[in-house]
């Protein structure tokens, strides 16, 4: 018998419909933080593949509040999402727990405060949270979803090192053991493609990611983003990269998903980046939405499921 869609993967939409009881969408919000990286704390320039103007939708401005960025975010998805009546507030830009708790709890507060806001998603680095912070997140787990997202991008040190990321792999896994054992939900956030990673590299990351306490993981490919100190290392050193083609990234993906746990949500698979960030665009204009497809029909094709592989 056929699979119905996201059968074969373990879908954060579906867990979010199970949980909720409906489809709950995330509204991004740039609070105005920054980095360690990026502030000469450790750091500047930050890491080489990123230019947060990439995945910040345009309502979403520092300059604004808390409040009017959500009620402005509601209205967006409400083209897309017409039957979206509550949501997430995702504080995605930079490193969202990079300041004191008492400015956090100012942050959270509001955004908890909206009435169609049912939860934070807290996306930071593992270098930039502490037990006092988790306490408090802790806190306002026992009433409300909470998920805090760590960029963690590679399980090997020399890669993180190459992009300047400014944390190890060791920190990121003291910030989710941390996080898991005060009943906190968590996400983690990697790339596929990276310099100086060989897809063999990139494939046996999947045990080492699965050993971790990961509620939810975002798999992006790497993208070039112009005018990124990455961008510049790929036009002097493209041989330093796997480059995937659209075929050949489905199928690397399903043999991933094959060694992954299968307690492990997928969130996401691909990213998307406004065509003016990059230079190429070799999948064409694909959506998200169409990529999944891509996804279940190769698994079913395939007749396989996320941890087959992983005892």
């Amino acid at each position: 018998m056929s699979a119905t869609p996201h059968q074969r993967f373990n879908s954060y939409i579906g867990y979010f419909k199970q949980h909720f009881g409906e489809r709950i969408q995330k509204v991004t919000i740039d609070a105005g933080f920054t980095c360690p990286n990026r502030d000469g704390t450790k750091a500047r320039g930050g890491c080489t593949y990123c230019d947060n103007r990439a995945f910040s939708p345009s309502y979403c401005d520092p300059q604004k509040s808390i409040t009017l960025q959500i009620e402005e975010g509601i209205r967006f998805h409400a083209v897309r999402y017409r039957r979206a009546r509550r949501f997430l507030a995702y504080f995605q830009s930079y490193s969202n727990t990079y300041a004191s708790l008492e400015r956090l709890k100012e942050i959270y507060e509001e955004a908890l405060r909206h009435p169609q806001i049912e939860g934070i998603v807290v996306g930071t680095r593992p270098d930039c949270i502490d037990n006092a912070k988790l306490d408090y997140f802790a806190t306002l787990s026992k009433n409300r979803f909470v998920q805090i997202e760590y960029g963690i991008e590679s399980c090997y040190d020399r890669t993180l090192a190459r992009i300047n990321r400014g944390h190890t792999f060791a920190d990121a896994c003291w910030a989710l053991e941390a996080t898991a054992a005060r009943g906190i939900r968590t996400g983690g956030h990697f790339i596929f493609g990276l310099p100086g990673e060989t897809r063999e590299d990139m494939l046996s990351s999947a045990k080492i990611i699965s050993a971790l306490p990961l509620t939810s993981v975002k798999f992006h490919q790497l993208q070039i983003i112009k005018g990124t100190a990455m961008a510049r290392e790929y036009a002097a050193h493209p041989e330093y990269f796997v480059e995937f083609s659209l075929t050949d990234y489905i199928d690397f993906f399903v043999d991933f998903l094959e060694r992954l746990s299968p307690a492990i949500l997928i969130e996401r698979f691909v990213n998307e980046t406004p065509p003016k960030f990059v230079d190429a665009l070799p999948w064409g204009k694909l959506r998200n939405v169409e990529l999944l497809r891509l996804l279940d029909r190769r698994l079913e094709e395939r007749n396989t499921r996320q941890g087959r592989l992983s005892d």
